[in-house]
């Protein structure tokens, strides 16, 4: 069962948390990325030195932050790539969205990631500019 979802709302909440892993790009099978910035159940943010398209399909292996020995194998898809040029980005990064992760596999993540703090705002939060308007 879908639903819709307003554009720019997340449908879960990320969590600042660095973790080794390993993105591949799965047509050619180069290194992507090796370090996360911040996880979530449906995807994660990931460091990294190449040049990536929104679209191209990735593999994903990385460890569940938690005491358990769990590690995870997923597909995903590039959904947002930041080309570090704004005065606030520290890096270069991708956004990636899970194609693969199964239900369980996404409730046990989001269990190993409970209690995790979000991550730091990095920018002003968007919103509706209200401005006086002069009646004369």
């Amino acid at each position: 069962m879908s639903h819709i979802v307003p554009t720019g709302v997340r449908t879960s909440m990320r969590h600042a948390v660095t973790l080794s892993c390993e993105v591949v790009r799965e047509h050619d099978f180069s290194l992507v990325g090796t370090r996360t910035l911040d996880v979530s159940s449906t995807g994660m943010l990931v460091a990294t030195g190449r040049d990536v398209s929104i679209g191209d399909k990735l593999l994903v292996s990385f460890k569940a932050p938690s005491e358990v020995d769990l590690w995870f194998d997923v597909e995903a898809t590039v959904r947002r790539v930041e080309h570090g040029r704004r005065p606030t980005d520290k890096w270069r990064a991708v956004g990636l969205e899970f194609d693969t992760l199964s239900s369980v596999a996404r409730l046990i993540l989001r269990g190993s990631l409970r209690r995790l703090p979000p991550p730091l705002p990095r920018r002003p939060r968007r919103g509706t500019v209200w401005r006086k308007k002069s009646l004369a």
